[in-house]
């Protein structure tokens, strides 16, 4: 009896050996909470209402890539259900919104939610949970610290980064430079001047005046007035759209013209220089890493033809010139390669070791040149920029490619 049970025994073991052996990607299959044979669930926060609400463009963009992916099969098979909730860019209301989408839910991961301090409030409750928090829409630097938190990444080019690239162009450009700073009093502000000082090093020195702002302030041009009195003759506007406006207008209305540098966040052609006047915007610089939408010279561009086909398809009211809806393409075809990479071990472990390991990848709306690239130690995707002047009504690019890394 004890024979036959044996020989029972070792025949199912070689039937299921064998299964293995034919089927290894059935063996291999691994799944977390919002994950399956059928569907990723990504939950996603956004501004969809209140003072940030221009940004909602970034999630119905998103939303409509994700919808252009399941009518193309998916990603392996599966079908992505995106989860987007609205925090009215409000830290309390996104630390109720991120417990709904993990606890009730049940997402893989949250992806591309916007807002530095909204994103600051939800951080250590992703971390806790072991659930990724990537691609956060910020530029703060705090999103590269995988030591202290692993479960949080970036996506688009840091504060710090920018301002590297910024003290790289005026060493190069005009290295006997009197440099003014007007920097908003936060962690937005603070961020760009310490990168600023990190890209100058021991030519710190070349600047003459740092002067804040609170953004209760409803102007800032006694600020703009002293900083001309310093005598700088660069002039860096460190400041979100309203108030880069406004400095654009006094600069010219006390007829100081010094090379005036603003940040990313304000080069909003329709938001930022047609308020201030585009004959006062003349000459100002700042730098980028995304094409634009509205320019001409891209209409031949590969990577914009499938952009442009996209919107025509998928998101037919979307406004092509707006920022927003080029960076959320971006973003959201970034996390569809981290998904294809995962195959089919959709563990939230795999998807952040996925996410670390990205290497040279370009999104279609990305400047040529400038590439994702991760790793275990660098949860800084993009670091590179190109400076660009506002000529007549839009930007013109200028220059090389500049990577954000120190070399003093």
């Amino acid at each position: 009896m004890t024979a036959v049970r044996f020989q029972v025994v070792a025949v199912s073991a070689a039937l299921a050996l064998c299964t293995a052996m034919t089927s290894p990607v059935l063996a291999q299959k691994k799944y977390d909470s919002g994950a399956s044979d059928t569907e990723i669930k990504i939950g996603n926060i956004m501004p969809y209402s209140g003072p940030a609400s221009a940004y909602a463009a970034i999630g119905r963009t998103e939303e409509a890539y994700f919808n252009k992916i399941n009518a193309e099969g998916g990603i392996n098979g599966r079908k992505i259900k995106f989860i987007s909730y609205d925090d009215g860019y409000s830290p309390p209301k996104t630390v109720e919104q991120a417990r709904k989408l993990v606890e009730s839910d049940g997402v893989l991961l949250i992806f591309g939610s916007l807002g530095t301090s909204t994103n600051g409030a939800i951080r250590k409750y992703m971390n806790e949970k072991k659930v990724p928090q990537l691609f956060v829409a910020s530029g703060a630097s705090k999103w590269n610290d995988p030591k202290q938190y692993p479960w949080t990444m970036g996506w688009q080019p840091s504060y710090a980064s920018e301002a590297r690239i910024y003290a790289k162009y005026i060493m190069k450009e005009k290295p006997d430079a009197k440099i003014g700073l007007l920097y908003q009093n936060d962690d937005f502000g603070k961020d760009y001047l310490r990168g600023l000082k990190q890209g100058l090093g021991p030519k710190a020195s070349m600047i003459v005046l740092e002067d804040s702002y609170d953004t209760s302030e409803p102007a800032i041009d006694e600020h703009v007035v002293k900083l001309k009195a310093s005598g700088a003759d660069v002039f860096i506007s460190i400041t979100t759209p309203k108030f880069a406006a406004q400095a654009i207008k006094k600069a010219a209305e006390i007829n100081w013209h010094p090379v005036h540098i603003i940040s990313n966040v304000s080069a909003s052609v329709g938001g930022v220089l047609e308020p201030a006047g585009l004959e006062v915007s003349q000459g100002i610089l700042s730098a980028t890493y995304a094409k634009d939408g509205s320019d001409p010279q891209w209409n031949a561009d590969d990577g914009m033809k499938k952009f442009y086909n996209f919107l025509a398809q998928y998101a037919p009211k979307a406004n092509k010139l707006d920022a927003g809806v080029v960076f959320g393409y971006a973003a959201a075809q970034t996390m569809v390669k981290v998904l294809q990479m995962c195959g089919d071990d959709l563990t939230r472990e795999n998807v952040m070791r996925q996410a670390a390991s990205i290497r040279d990848f370009a999104p279609d709306t990305l400047l040529p040149g400038i590439k994702i690239n991760t790793a275990p130690d660098n949860f800084a995707p993009i670091e590179q920029l190109q400076m660009m002047r506002f000529k007549g009504k839009k930007w013109e690019l200028f220059g090389d490619v500049i990577s954000s890394e120190v070399n003093h």
